[in-house]
């Protein structure tokens, strides 16, 4: 049996948090250096999210590996609140303790990390994936971090760099995470 690898993969430094906001210059370089670390992961299938950053970090790779990508809505990053704020971060902070919590036109922690399970779900029990890339957003792939690691949290999250990679590993029910240095 084919051991199961899912690479988390956050997209390179972007020019904003809109859904087209694009690669900067230097997110565009950094998406380019991605390719021969991809490349050793053995990467089958590449599943992403809808937004352009998210597409534009994995293009250069899928190109170079001619893997389609499978876009995935579940994948776009989490809306804190539809409304402007200025102490964002400190609720933002706030969200991985009070996990339930939502602001105007937002998303809880949990209503959040229920759609990224869906997209771990389907590649679990998908027996013809098993190295599989799965590209996302800071916010979104820390809670899926810290549902299996719970000491990482807000910590964690702030910690993440643009582009940052992780494999998840599961063996005998038990599911570990390891950072990829780049």
């Amino acid at each position: 049996m084919v051991e199961k690898k899912i690479y988390l993969i956050r997209h390179c430094k972007a020019t904003g948090q809109d859904p087209f906001a694009e690669l900067t210059n230097e997110g565009r370089e950094e998406a380019l250096k991605l390719v021969p670390i991809l490349e050793k992961c053995h990467i089958d299938h590449i599943i992403s999210s809808p937004y352009k950053r998210a597409l534009q970090t994995i293009k250069p790779f899928s190109e170079s590996m001619g893997i389609p990508i499978i876009i995935d809505d579940n994948l776009q990053e989490r809306v804190l609140s539809a409304d402007p704020m200025e102490d964002w971060l400190e609720h933002l902070e706030r969200t991985f303790v009070e996990r339930d919590l939502t602001f105007s036109g937002g998303e809880s922690s949990n209503q959040a990390l229920k759609r990224i399970q869906k997209v771990m779900d389907e590649v679990f029990k998908n027996d013809q994936m098993h190295h599989v890339g799965i590209i996302s957003h800071g916010n979104i792939l820390s809670l899926l971090i810290n549902h299996y690691v719970p000491t990482f949290g807000f910590a964690g999250w702030q910690q993440m760099k643009n582009p940052d990679v992780f494999v998840l590993e599961q063996d005998n029910g038990i599911v570990h995470i390891n950072r990829i240095e780049q």
